[in-house]
């Protein structure tokens, strides 16, 4: 058995259930602060494992890992005219039963005295900060997570550093072969006496801050005599270099091909580059809006990860995946023998950001039960008081979203579905690091 393939998914699964557990902290605290009264805030779902009350709280870990939730009393408001606590049993079809059931459930816990102290009496914008508290915590712990991996660690980066892996003879691009063959003509690198390890900083004067800066005035001088500016081992040195004319491919689209541009013969060394506070903003933003676009088109992407699962087809890199294929990514990543100890901290902390920030946005899909669905019943109710208040109208009721829980149901068996998808998907034909 290989342990560390073992551990990385035991790690990542910790990482998970920490994010987990700050997600619903993150509805805990406001509901506490407004006075909502919460019975229970529980890690994970099925049987619980362990739990302490504390207060009127009980706080616990349960059995499976994939989930959390905080029970907060009188989610759903009672049948127009009722007190609340009031429960009866009266029901006028399959869908109005339904209803009135899962109402009367929620009145059940409101006890004497708990009158004020329900959620759907809380003022909108309380219960919109309630519902928003655990995707803000994700986005939170995600941005610490690229900021441990931007500024405290780096993103790989190829600099202008003369790589040990340069070949010493030009191999045309045409040909699909590594290793150079005697009688194969030496790069102009190599007649010049660059080595491993030398840091290119000057072409024909012009100053080269990153490998594209020295691709791309080596490949715009074509064939000929140049003076190359380097430092090796401390010391800035000039050599005189003379290009040749090689077919390349193409920098902004490799499938096209570049005739007859300079050619030196070298090849980058990739480093990590540490970035600033603003370019973690940036790059967090960049990442957030391809996320957001995958969530809009997860329909199309579930198709794939069921004709992926079934017909073997290989799985979208782009595509989602669930938590199962996400702690093998975290084995993979721990048991790797490609990665140095840098690369695999980096990768595994750029994961748990990711799973972060996909989770806090999918939250946020204005559909019950997710928090997105509270969170537009709150600003519904908002609006609706507003233009109330503006029309000096009589003030409206509570938004009743109990009006909607059949679509709850069906939107919850559906994410059930992709979720089980996922899990068969992620064990038959899971995503790798490779991907």
């Amino acid at each position: 058995m290989n342990w560390l393939y073992v551990a990385g998914i035991i790690l990542f699964l910790l990482g998970l259930l920490i994010s987990i557990a700050l997600h619903e902290l993150g509805h805990l605290v406001p509901a506490k602060l407004f006075g909502v009264k919460v019975t229970q805030y529980m890690v994970g779902f099925g049987s619980t494992a362990w739990s302490r009350r504390k207060g009127e709280t009980e706080y616990g870990i349960k059995w499976i890992p994939f989930g959390g939730y905080i029970r907060m009393i009188g989610m759903l408001p009672p049948r127009p005219g009722d007190a609340p606590g009031t429960v009866r049993s009266t029901a006028t079809g399959p869908w109005q039963g339904l209803i009135e059931s899962a109402r009367d459930a929620a009145q059940e816990e409101v006890r004497p005295g708990d009158e004020d102290r329900v959620f759907y009496r809380k003022k909108w914008w309380q219960k919109v900060i309630i519902m928003s508290g655990g995707p803000a915590m994700n986005f939170v712990l995600a941005f610490i997570f690229f900021t441990i991996l931007l500024v405290g660690i780096g993103l790989p980066t190829e600099a202008p550093i003369v790589s040990p892996t340069t070949q010493t003879c030009v191999i045309p691009a045409s040909e699909q072969r590594a290793a150079c063959k005697p009688g194969d003509q030496p790069t102009p690198a190599a007649q010049a006496g660059l080595k491993p390890g030398d840091h290119l900083v000057s072409f024909n004067g012009a100053t080269i801050g990153s490998w594209e800066d020295a691709t791309r005035l080596i490949r715009s001088h074509g064939a000929g005599p140049a003076k190359l500016g380097i430092v090796r081992d401390g010391k800035p040195m000039t050599f005189d270099v003379t290009l040749i004319a090689q077919d390349r491919p193409n920098l902004d689209d490799p499938e096209k091909t570049d005739r007859n541009v300079g050619f030196l013969g070298v090849r980058p060394t990739e480093v990590m580059e540490q970035q600033s506070i603003g370019q973690v903003i940036g790059y967090m933003g960049e990442l957030t809006g391809r996320v957001a676009g995958s969530l809009l088109n997860l329909p199309d992407k579930m198709v794939g990860v069921w004709h992926a699962a079934f017909s073997g087809e290989e799985r979208d890199p782009e595509g989602p995946v669930g938590m199962v294929g996400a702690g093998r990514m975290g084995g993979e990543i721990l048991a790797s023998e490609e990665l140095s100890t840098e690369q695999k901290i980096a990768t595994f902390v750029n994961l748990l950001a990711g799973f972060n920030l996909a989770i806090g946005l999918f939250n946020l899909i204005p559909l019950l039960p997710l928090d997105g669905g509270h969170i537009a019943g709150g600003l519904w109710e908002g609006v609706k008081r507003a233009y109330a208040k503006v029309m000096r109208r009589p003030k409206p009721q509570h938004v009743d979203i109990a009006k909607v829980l059949p679509l709850t149901y069906a939107a919850a068996v559906l994410m059930m579905i992709m979720a089980g998808l996922l899990v068969y998907a992620d064990l038959v034909n899971p995503l790798t690091l490779t991907n």
